[in-house]
């Protein structure tokens, strides 16, 4: 397996293969990769390779992918198009974390050679886009007739700093991208647009996490609106974070620190964005590192006749360097878990069908009984009860 992205997440999912015994050999590779994630540490030499790789030339890229099984791809998402594509030609199955809708319609053209090579290509295997919709998809299949589909995810400091209450868990440029491009949305079924950090509302979770503010934010639902125009009236997704945030975030959208337009300062050409980030990036890289993610997943609609809401919600609570070191320790803390508003058959009842916890136990080494429950895709366990028909 070649994992292309030594940063947090894929080192994450590096660590995650190793741990598979199907999975012979992985090699990790990034601009550079002197002083990889301590978590890795002993997964190195024996199933995780370190490798030097510039992914912005196709040759050293063709080279690493020549003879692998599969590559997944956690650069940034400028990236994926030219993975995937390049994957295709050497024969490799692709996955990738997503990141843009418009790159995932580039990447469906590729279906017809991956098709007749007998291989995958899987985009937005992601939180959101990805883990969203799955659980999206879930409730919507319970349901006889669905009235909305709303999805709320963030990634939060546990402890929020001022001005912005944020700190940086994945690509800077990437949250930028978010905060500047409409969000795609489905109103009375039909495709519209929404200003992004637009149509603020306050979302309630249990304390410690309390009150949050979701705004509009591109890219979360990935294609979904498009596969559901005309059969679902309302469907949106908006991203969560600490109040306040969004208006500080307007304010500097506003005054044009976020444009991507070079500007002539003293004789020298600067891009605005990059500027921000060079400036604002060491600001909000926070030395305590624990952070949260908080999701919520909302389908409305009729079963029976009936009207019936399913609800997903998950709060984790994580260490950005040592997250699988606390998991293997059993340090880790996450809860997962859903209702209804018909008070029949718990969370998740099913049409004619029985309601029980699915468990699929999380094999931790050296901690195999940790937990029932399963891994998220960075390998982090998670405690669901899951709808009984998800197991069938």
């Amino acid at each position: 397996m070649q994992v292309l992205g030594g940063g947090a997440q894929g080192s994450a999912c590096a660590f995650d293969l190793a741990r598979h015994a199907d999975v012979k050999r992985v090699v990790l590779a990034d601009l550079t990769m002197s002083c990889p994630l301590p978590f890795l540490k002993p997964c190195l030499g024996s199933r995780v390779v370190l490798r030097a790789l510039d992914a912005r030339y196709r040759h050293a890229v063709t080279a690493a992918v020549e003879g692998m099984d599969g590559v997944l791809c956690a650069l940034p998402y400028a990236f994926n198009y030219d993975m995937a594509e390049l994957a295709v030609e050497r024969g490799a199955h692709y996955c990738d974390l997503g990141g843009r809708t418009d790159i995932v319609e580039r990447q469906k053209g590729l279906h017809e050679r991956a098709a007749g090579r007998g291989i995958s290509v899987i985009t937005d295997c992601g939180l959101a886009l990805g883990m969203v919709s799955v659980l999206a998809q879930a409730g919507i299949d319970a349901l006889d007739r669905v009235e909305s589909v709303r999805l709320f995810v963030g990634g939060l400091p546990q402890e929020p700093v001022p001005p912005l209450n944020y700190q940086i868990v994945y690509s800077m440029q990437g949250v930028l991208d978010y905060y500047t491009t409409p969000s795609m949305v489905l109103e009375d079924g039909k495709l519209a647009r929404r200003e992004a950090l637009s149509e603020l509302e306050e979302v309630p979770f249990p304390e410690p996490v309390g009150t949050l503010e979701a705004f509009h934010t591109a890219g979360g639902v990935s294609t979904m609106p498009f596969r559901y125009q005309g059969r679902i009236p309302r469907l949106e997704y908006k991203t969560l974070r600490y109040p306040g945030h969004a208006h500080v975030m307007r304010a500097i959208r506003e005054l044009g620190l976020l444009s991507e337009e070079p500007q002539w300062v003293d004789g020298c050409e600067v891009v605005p964005r990059d500027f921000f980030i060079q400036v604002v990036s060491p600001r909000l890289k926070s030395t305590d590192a624990r952070y949260l993610v908080v999701l919520r997943v909302e389908v409305r609609g009729e079963e029976r006749g009936r009207p019936r809401m399913i609800r997903f919600d998950l709060i984790m609570r994580r260490h950005l360097h040592d997250a699988h070191d606390r998991l293997l320790a059993g340090g880790d803390r996450a809860h997962a878990g859903g209702r209804t508003d018909s008070g029949e058959g718990g969370p998740y009842a099913r049409r004619g069908g029985p309601t029980r916890p699915l468990h699929r136990r999380a094999r931790c080494p050296g901690n195999r009984d940790r937990t029932n429950g399963f891994l998220d895709g960075a390998g982090h366990a998670i405690t669901a009860a899951l709808p009984a028909w998800l197991g069938n």
